[in-house]
Parts: C-alpha cells; sequence; structure tokens
C-alpha cells in the first residue's frame, strides 16, 4: 500500500500545542507518554513529538492507509512512536500517560478518496468504513434496515428533518436494485430528490446529514466516544490533559457533558476553543472544528 496520497492537514494545530505545553512528569514513570487516539497521517503527533524532545506518542488508527502514512511520517522518531492498529474504544495503556488526543474528524483523504465512499462529491461504492477491513459497509446497512429504523438512524445520527421521507425513498430504491450495487452519488441524488426544489441548492448539500448518519452508524462512532470518555480519564496521571476535536453537535454535546459530569476531570474550557479566521481560509474543514480540554485531578 502506498502511503503517500494520505495527505492531511491537522485542524486547530496551534491550539493543540498550547493544550499540551505542559506536559507534568511522573517520577520513576520513564519519559512521558501521549495516546494519540486517531493518529491518521501523524500530523498532530509529528507536532507534539517536535515541541517536547522527551515524549513518547502511542498512535491509534484503525485505518491501514492512515498507518502506512503516518509511519513514514513519524520514522525521524524512532522509537519516540509506537503504531497499534484498533479503535481507541478498546485500547488501555500499559502505564498512566500525560496526554490523550482524540481528533474525531473524517480525514481529508478518507473524504477525498472515492473508494472509501465517504462523500457524495466523488463517485464511489456506499461504504463509509473506517477500517475497510471490517464491519458491514453503509450500503449493507441500507439493503438490511425496515424503513422505521432507517428513519431512526437518519434523524438520530444526521438530525435530518426529513428523515422518514428519505427512509421511504431508499427502501423503495432496493427494490429494483440494490444499495450494493450503486454509488454514492446514486444515493445522494436519490436523497436529493426527498427536498422540495427550492432546497436542493442551498449551503448545505440535501444529502450532507444523511451521509453524516450512515457514517457514524457504520462506525459506531458515538459509541466509541462514549467508551473513551469513559476510559481515558483513567488513563491519565494526575494533572494530565484529555483534549477532544469534535466536528458536529452530536459529538460535542457529548464531550460537554461528560467533561461536566466526570468527578475525575477538571473542566478548562467553557466554550470550545474554534479555529482562527487564518485557519478556515487555509482549511476550510477547519471551520466546524470544537476543542475542549479537561485535566485529571
Amino acid at each position: 500500500m502506498n502511503p503517500a496520497p494520505f495527505s492531511h492537514q491537522s485542524v486547530l494545530a496551534a491550539e493543540v500545542l498550547q493544550a499540551f505545553a505542559g506536559l507534568p512528569s511522573v517520577a520513576g514513570q520513564g519519559l512521558p507518554q501521549l495516546v494519540d487516539c486517531t493518529l491518521g497521517g501523524g500530523g498532530h503527533s509529528a507536532l507534539l513529538l517536535s515541541a517536547h524532545p522527551t515524549l513518547e506518542v502511542i498512535g491509534l488508527d484503525q485505518d491501514p492507509q492512515a498507518r502506512a502514512a503516518a509511519a513514514v511520517c513519524l520514522a525521524p522518531w524512532g522509537e519516540r512512536i509506537q503504531i497499534v492498529a484498533g479503535n481507541f474504544s478498546a485500547f488501555t495503556p500499559d502505564r498512566p500517560v500525560q496526554g490523550v488526543l482524540a481528533d474525531l474528524g473524517v480525514s481529508s483523504p478518507q473524504l477525498d478518496g472515492a473508494v472509501r465512499g465517504f462523500s457524495f462529491q466523488a463517485e464511489g461504492p456506499i461504504d463509509m468504513r473506517m477500517n475497510p477491513e471490517a464491519g458491514k459497509s453503509a450500503a449493507e446497512l441500507l439493503d438490511q434496515l425496515e424503513e422505521g429504523e432507517l428513519a431512526d438512524l437518519l434523524y438520530d445520527f444526521g438530525e435530518e428533518r426529513l428523515s422518514r421521507r428519505i427512509a421511504r425513498r431508499l427502501v423503495a430504491e432496493r427494490v429494483h436494485r440494490p444499495w450494493r450495487e450503486r454509488t454514492t452519488t446514486e444515493l445522494a441524488y436519490a436523497i436529493a430528490g426527498c427536498y422540495p426544489p427550492k432546497a436542493r441548492h442551498g449551503r448545505l448539500h440535501p444529502a450532507t446529514r444523511s451521509f453524516q448518519a450512515l457514517r457514524i452508524a457504520v462506525n459506531d462512532e458515538l459509541g466509541a466516544l462514549e467508551r473513551l470518555l469513559e476510559r481515558a480519564p483513567d488513563w491519565l496521571a494526575p494533572g494530565g490533559v484529555l483534549a477532544i476535536i469534535s466536528f458536529h453537535s452530536l459529538e460535542d454535546r457529548q464531550v460537554k457533558q461528560a467533561f461536566l459530569d466526570d468527578p475525575r476531570l477538571e473542566r478548562l474550557t467553557r466554550k470550545p476553543i474554534t479555529a482562527a479566521a487564518e485557519e478556515v481560509a487555509i482549511n476550510p474543514r477547519s471551520r466546524s472544528a470544537k476543542l475542549r480540554l479537561a485535566r485529571r485531578m
């Protein structure tokens, strides 16, 4: 597998560096460690390794393409980086760590690569799996779910107000040809057809919320985040920092509430940190990024 096509611009880079500027040390524990729960191409980890000459990073990712790219990007740091295959929700570090970072966004290569099926901008299979080697694809869900189940999925995970109309259309469509034989552009076209003509050309594409909902369901994103929020505070040494970047309101509400309710954590951000106008101009995908921070009591 060639990692070269995996090129991703990390969001809120300066803000992440500031969040981990004062990593605590733990006597007798060796070099300070940070868990990068969503390694991607290694952008955030590279910045942190450069900023902290004694830091070790454990990078987790379930996407084999991302891990291959990260291995190349982070090679200069040698044994200070450990790349682990798998989802962060099933991980436990060997000893207390000084930092935990999770960037919950879908990477640019995943969005832009037609073969991954995350986006309606390019024609490809209706897949949407972060780990293309495991689990059900979005097409399989579309072919298997009952109309009511699909409508609930679109409403709960995409906050799609036309969820019932869209579910009815998608279930009717699969009678003629299953979704596993169709493409992302066909799916987007069917969803857009459920909207009134005047609503099909707004700032937000009519298929955006439905694609988000399917991606969240396929990858159990909210369930994985819930498990991370339950477990990550126990990974941290006292004074260690938990930083989570979310990209939609469902995730942000989940993170905010967990930071408020968890007695193990001290909330460091009352409001989320967002990208400056200069970053948004360079990287439009940073517009929806929200960073929240908490410290282990």
